[in-house]
């Protein structure tokens, strides 16, 4: 499908110079002379090679249409992470690099997920939104901190360090944004 070159977005697919790359960073620029144009981080999908490239809004780029098929996390071994078809019950098997690294540590057992793939080939997964979280530990809160809005680290369940306010404390379930790795609100479970 061909789309606008400022129509761009981070995350999104294309077919550029014969490969596959996902858009990481788009910056919009409007020169003092000449025309606007999008200048865009590229990330080569399969090799992982990085490229800016510069698009106007009268270019066309081919956006590769990716099939998304829900999948439901099993287990990690190692540098292997498995998903399991939810009804065929196939299993897959996809590497920390493939998954996304920061995305990892998010992963929790039976969590429902998306596996984008361009002709049956796997090139990422798509995690739900929001995850619940056990905070592990939390620092103890310092007298008047409270008066305004600050937040203190705290360690959850997965390894990963949050900031959260200071009402929260060891043993709170939360929620957290799996994309940006942040505190959400307090799990109403």
């Amino acid at each position: 499908m061909k789309i606008d070159g400022n129509a761009i977005r981070p995350g999104m697919v294309i077919e550029h110079q014969g490969r596959l790359w996902r858009a990481a960073k788009i910056q919009h620029t409007q020169p003092g002379k000449g025309g606007a144009y999008l200048q865009v981080e590229l990330k080569d999908i399969r090799d992982g090679t990085k490229l800016n490239e510069r698009f106007r809004s009268s270019e066309k780029v081919e956006r590769a249409r990716l099939e998304q098929t829900e999948y439901q996390y099993l287990f990690s071994d190692g540098d292997m992470h498995t998903f399991m078809h939810n009804e065929s019950y196939d299993q897959i098997a996809l590497s920390s690099e493939a998954v996304g690294e920061q995305s990892v540590p998010f992963l929790k057992d039976g969590m429902n997920v998306k596996i984008e793939s361009f002709e049956d080939e796997p090139l990422g997964v798509e995690l739900p939104q929001h995850a619940t979280f056990e905070v592990t530990e939390a620092d103890a809160v310092v007298k008047g901190q409270t008066a305004s809005s600050s937040y203190k680290p705290a360690l959850l369940e997965n390894g990963v360090k949050v900031l959260v306010p200071p009402h929260i404390e060891a043993g709170t379930r939360i929620v957290v944004d799996t994309d940006e790795g942040t505190y959400v609100e307090r799990a109403k479970d």
